[in-house]
């Protein structure tokens, strides 16, 4: 094998989907390296990742859990991201600082569509990529199908490099096809070296010159020698391996079953060998400066005496403990095990390391020690699906609740806070039930905050059908000056869209005109609230008859007499409820497109139309218009039919009256609240 390899520090991303068994992988490799002396496991709840209150009581990752270790005298600092596709963004900011990943997965061909959404952000960040096909041993289908299925979601060849041996039904090693070694699995240890067996001899010849043929799409002199049946050199095959991997030509795929340890020191040899210098990846975001440039990755708040600390990858020069960046002052370096931090003095390009009290950094800001910071890649900010109304449980701590819900947001960006004030809310939005529920325990558990939360209320609206003409009289005497104003005001509708309408149409000065501006704003007030209970849209109003007293007159009577006109007139004119109708898009595999329409007309939604999802192979997009009402919990409903992978967004369309049974329904419960 070429002794030509990368060198320094590099880091690896560690993604997958749910239950693909990362953060195992993860542990097994801490083991390995000797990082720590005794594995944890997710059961158990003592695993180095995982290892927050809301990721045991769950057994699932909720964050990016960072690690560094070394495998043979080289750094590696590992970002296990979640699987859920609820903390996607988690990973999202992570893959922007990294040397490559390690997307692992099940040996189950019907949940491959789970790793697109991964796969496509990888592409987007040309990030190198292995696939750790993980828990090898519990296989029911056939690697053959597996591959296939791999290659149906992925942009570019997906070259296998190990063949697995079965003997009654059972995986208990492989052929490295690379290497051209055979090896036997052992219990949580090396695997063992052994012959190939004869009757495989065959098999391995076919797949090792599939996978160089694969590598010789790419390398012409490896060709020629494929084409004049010429045996390439050792050398030759990993460089090539090497060269197409690091330039994100091919996907590299791999075996093993984590728990086990089976094939991870090969996967770490793979890492070693093939990840690329930390300068290639500098070069591709364009972080080209002499000076010390950072890129913040993720924002913990811990409750330890670090406090905040913002991880982060150097991209170029060194930061020393006690460095300004961005004007501010890094109050502590520290290389990460899980949540246990280990001070050190300085850092260098390539490192991922966590910068201590920063507390104007965030997630995505790029830091320098220079005059101006470089503009670098930052990542997708995933639009929010699902949201909570929440308020404090004590009312007392309102103003600490503000407080604590800013440094959530702080510490996962996916999480967006939003005040309604016509409905008189606040908002939590994310991208999930899980998302938020991981949120609010963070709250009562880090900020000693308990909250109540509630589904958000509908924006509805009512308008009329018919015009009237409305005379009010407002006169009140109080044994001094007294109170009066009279108006006449037509009311009539307008088309759904047009907003409100008023018109001065006084003349001979029957309202002195020092007066008509107050009665529009007793007009206006008064469609805050109409005579269904809702805000009053689509109407307009003309002013064109009154009378006034020299001595009683007031804007305040007036006003009132406006406010007075609206309340008589409204319930004359056949008021109406509306719903806010949204337009959606819905984002999904093409197999569940069917399953998706109906989900959408059960919803009491109208399709649109559908079209392949630009940039996404193999999924569709699903056009609509549905009520809001019904989008409250429609992410839950449309991942549990897409195995988690279907998305939508959505932006507000038009107004639309509502009738009949749901709108009686929607009036009783307003009447309640």
């Amino acid at each position: 094998m070429s002794n030509n390899k990368p060198s320094g520090p590099r880091s690896v991303a560690i993604i997958g989907p749910y239950l693909s068994g990362k953060t195992t992988l993860l542990e097994n490799i801490l083991y390995i390296t000797g990082s720590v002396t005794r594995k944890g496991s997710v059961a158990e709840g003592n695993t180095v990742g995982d290892n927050s209150p809301e990721a045991r009581a769950r057994s699932m990752s909720v964050e990016v859990n960072t690690a560094t270790t070394t495998f043979m005298d080289d750094e590696f600092t590992f970002l296990d991201c979640p699987g859920s596709i609820e903390f996607l963004q988690e990973a999202y900011n992570a893959l922007i600082g990294v040397d490559a990943a390690v997307v692992v997965c099940e040996p189950d061909a019907a949940r491959i569509n789970a790793l697109q959404p991964l796969l496509k952000v990888l592409d987007d960040n040309a990030i190198p990529r292995f696939i750790f096909i993980n828990k090898i041993d519990k296989a029911s289908g056939s690697v053959s199908d597996l591959l296939e299925a791999l290659q149906a979601v992925s942009s570019t060849p997906v070259v296998l490099r190990q063949i697995p041996i079965i003997n009654d039904g059972i995986i208990q090693g492989y052929v490295d096809l690379a290497l051209e070694r055979t090896y036997l699995y052992k219990e949580a240890g090396p695997s063992e070296l052994i012959d190939l067996p004869p009757q495989m001899a065959e098999e391995k010849t076919q797949a090792r010159f599939a996978m160089m043929e694969q590598i010789a799409d790419f390398d012409d002199h490896l060709m020629e020698e494929l084409l004049e049946d010429i045996e390439p050199e050792r050398d030759e095959v990993f460089g090539g391996l090497t060269k197409t991997l690091q330039e994100g030509a091919i996907t590299s795929v791999l075996l093993g079953a984590a728990e086990h340890e089976n094939g991870v020191r090969r996967l770490l040899k793979a890492l070693r060998h093939e990840v690329p210098g930390q300068e290639v990846a500098a070069a591709r975001v364009g972080a080209t400066s002499n000076e010390a440039v950072a890129q913040v990755l993720k924002t913990y708040q811990t409750q330890q005496g670090s406090g905040k600390l913002s991880l982060a990858r150097i991209w170029s020069g060194s930061v020393k403990d006690g460095a300004t960046l961005n004007g501010q002052r890094v109050a502590g370096l520290f290389k990460m095990l899980g949540h246990n931090p280990t001070k050190i003095a300085e850092a260098g390009a390539g490192e991922v390391v966590a910068l201590g009290r920063m507390e104007d950094v965030h997630t995505g800001q790029v830091l320098t020690d220079g005059d101006t910071p470089p503009a670098l890649p930052k990542a997708e900010q995933l639009e929010p699906v699902y949201a909570l109304a929440l308020h404090a449980a004590n009312r007392n701590d309102e103003v600490k609740l503000s407080t604590a819900l800013a440094k959530l947001v702080e510490e996962d960006p996916a999480l967006m806070i939003t005040h309604d004030q016509e409905l008189q809310q606040m908002l939590i939005w994310g991208q999930g039930d899980i998302h938020l529920k991981v949120g609010l325990d963070r709250l009562q558990s880090k900020y000693g905050l308990e909250v109540t939360t509630e589904r958000p209320r509908v924006p509805y609206k009512e308008a009329i059908k018919k015009s009237v003409t409305q005379q009010s009289r407002f006169k009140r005497q109080t044994g001094g000056h007294g109170q009066f104003g009279d108006v006449t005001v037509d009311i009539k509708p307008l088309p759904r869209g047009s907003g409100f309408q008023f018109e001065d149409n006084i003349v001979g000065g029957v309202i002195p005109r020092q007066f008509i501006p107050a009665v529009e704003a007793g007009v206006r007030e008064n469609l805050a609230h109409g005579p269904l209970g809702f805000p009053v849209v689509d109407v307009a109003v003309r002013l064109h008859d009154g009378k006034h007293h020299a001595v009683d007159s007031s804007e305040m009577a007036f006003k009132t007499a406006g406010r007075m006109a609206m309340t008589e007139g409204l319930p004359k004119c056949s008021p109406v409820l509306l719903e806010p109708i949204m337009h959606v898009d819905v984002y999904a595999p093409s197999e569940y497109t069917a399953s998706i329409n109906a989900l959408i007309s059960g919803r009491r939604g109208q399709i649109l139309g559908f079209d392949a999802r630009d940039g996404w192979p193999g999924w569709d997009q699903v056009s609509a218009n549905m009520p809001q009402s019904e989008i409250y919990d429609l992410i839950i409903e449309l991942r549990s039919l897409t195995q988690g992978v279907g998305t939508f967004s959505f932006n507000f369309d038009h107004l639309q009256e509502l009738t009949g049974r749901l709108a009686d329904q929607v009036l009783q419960a307003h009447a309640a609240e």
